[in-house]
């Protein structure tokens, strides 16, 4: 069963060691532990319905609380400590597109807001509702999870849009098939929330992200249907799938994706290699990503997020005679791990990590093997699980991240750690920040930093505005630093402030003059992407 005030099911946990919460208590202190909000006594604070009764809609206060909140800290902390945000009036589960149609249609001719609902998993506030005057219905789209067409011959295969990452690999498998994206939130998250968010999958060196998976589908908008042809290329003009990616619920709802997808690979493997600094771990994958090598992962931990994961891997010993060895190979305190994925055939993946190696081989790395890779592809999916242990032992987790060209990434990360150090600071407090690169371009490279804090006494108030000051910091430094305000998590609530810098004031009111377009009403998400959706309970 999925858990209401946490990351993932109930039965999977991921415990801290001994090792690895002594490190966190030197680090951070002692965390403050608490009792949680129960769920029953934030129900009862869920307001009557402003819709009308509907054979449609659900409006009992357990599915409309449900519906209500993602996975951002924002959300998390308002289930913990029980503070209630606005909640849609009602909630809608369609079983087809169709059904869909109508919904938007009812919506549309009586004006009420509509916030799309596919996996939960948003962590930038796209399913936070507004104070409205105009009632809101939540279009859960859950029940689109089949399988449409599979076409071998050109391989392109449609799914409906509430269809899971687990649902859409079973699925294609069962034919020798992948589409092989694979974020963190895999377990949970859909098809189509891949599409509208622009998300990017662990193995996006060999498969892509999903601006190169997504090949056409069928969005329904408040006034109309808008159908995108599956093509193999087009100089047909501006390109209507880009108005669809990234477009997070403004324009309508996304009911059928229309995806690349590759046979499964006879090979798959990742491999651990040790680099003595970060210099030369940073030299080291820009190489290898401009070299054009046919790897499907590279994944380089700073020296203070090595020194994390080892401790929280746990079997001391075997962690300390490899960091023997590593030392008497020049790997010491400023150590840094990388992550090399090979996806291939039985015949070219050797040759591809002989070729790989000697590339890397002058920057001083040390090569592992594949146990600390094995170990991480099995539990690739679990590490927001940890979120939910650590709050447990009084500490507050949250994540921050962003793309820059190469020679701003070791500024960028750097700076965004120190923004973090320095808004604790005014609370004489401090926070643990570590960061990896996850997917890298020739031209850049994502930047992924993490931050671990003590919960705050006092409850929702100090502990939000603690968050906040962190996430507008951070912020402030990603766009003084010319990255962008989000490399794969969307832009929802929570990065609007920043979005016009990157694209200009041009490009924002295009932005404005699709919604206007699409949803003449306003009733598509207000809020998200642009700052349109008046007030919020802060």
């Amino acid at each position: 069963m999925r858990r209401w005030n946490g990351w993932g099911d109930s039965a999977t946990t991921m415990p801290l060691n001994k090792a690895a919460l002594a490190m966190m208590v030197e680090k951070l202190g002692t965390g403050l532990t608490g009792t949680d909000a129960k769920r029953e006594d934030i129900l009862a604070q869920v307001p009557t319905s402003r819709l009308p009764d509907h054979p449609m809609i659900r409006k009992d206060a357990d599915t409309r609380f449900s519906m209500a909140l993602g996975e951002s800290f924002s959300d998390w902390i308002r289930k913990r400590f029980g503070a209630l945000p606005p909640v849609p009036d009602g909630v809608a589960f369609p079983e087809s597109g169709i059904e869909v149609r109508d919904l938007l249609n009812l919506a549309h001719n009586n004006n009420w807001v509509v916030i799309p609902y596919a996996g939960g998993t948003s962590v930038s506030g796209h399913l936070d509702c507004p104070i409205s005057e105009r009632p809101i219905l939540s279009i859960n789209l859950s029940k689109l999870n089949r399988l449409r067409n599979l076409n071998a011959t050109s391989q392109l295969a449609t799914f409906e849009a509430g269809t899971t990452g687990p649902a859409v690999e079973s699925q294609l498998r069962a034919y020798g098939f992948t589409l092989g994206h694979f974020p963190q939130s895999f377990e949970y998250s859909t098809i189509g929330g891949w599409v509208v968010t622009r998300s990017s999958g662990q193995q996006s060196l060999r498969y892509g992200r999903i601006e190169q998976l997504f090949a056409g589908g069928k969005m329904e908008t408040p006034t109309s249907s808008l159908e995108i042809p599956s093509l193999p290329a087009s100089s047909a003009g501006p390109d209507i799938r880009e108005m669809v990616m990234g477009s997070e619920g403004r324009f309508g709802i996304l009911t059928q994706a229309t995806v690349r997808i590759t046979r499964v690979p006879e090979h798959e493997s990742f491999h651990a290699i040790f680099f003595p600094n970060w210099d030369a771990a940073e030299e080291a994958v820009r190489e290898l990503v401009q070299r054009k090598l046919p790897l499907s992962m590279l994944r380089l931990s700073n020296a203070t997020e090595t020194e994390t994961n080892l401790v929280i891997a746990g079997h001391a010993k075997l962690i300390g005679l490899m960091e023997r060895y590593l030392s008497l190979r020049g790997c010491k305190k400023d150590k840094c791990l990388l992550m090399l994925g090979l996806t291939g055939s039985n015949l070219s993946t050797p040759q591809v990590l002989d070729e790989a190696r000697s590339i890397i081989a002058p920057f001083g790395a040390v090569y592992i093997g594949t146990m600390m890779g094995n170990k991480w592809a099995a539990n690739r999916f679990k590490g927001p699980y940890l979120r939910n242990t650590l709050w447990e032992l009084g500490y507050c987790a949250d994540t921050v991240e962003t793309a820059v060209e190469w020679t701003k990434v070791k500024p960028m990360m750097q700076a965004m750690e120190q923004a973090a150090r320095d808004v604790f600071s005014e609370y004489d407090q401090k926070v643990h920040a570590f960061t990896h690169l996850s997917h890298l371009y020739q031209q850049g490279s994502s930047i992924y930093s993490q931050y671990v804090w003590p919960i705050a006494p006092g409850g929702f108030a100090p502990n939000f505005e603690r968050w906040k000051k962190l996430k507008a910091a951070v912020s402030a430094t990603i766009a003084a630093h010319g990255g962008t305000v989000s490399h794969q998590h969307g832009v929802g609530r929570d990065h609007a402030t920043h979005l016009k810098k990157e694209k200009d004031a041009m490009g924002m009111n295009a932005i404005a003059e699709l919604c206007r377009l699409f949803d003449p009403k306003k009733i598509m998400n207000p809020g998200k992407l642009l700052q349109d959706g008046g007030p919020w309970a802060e």
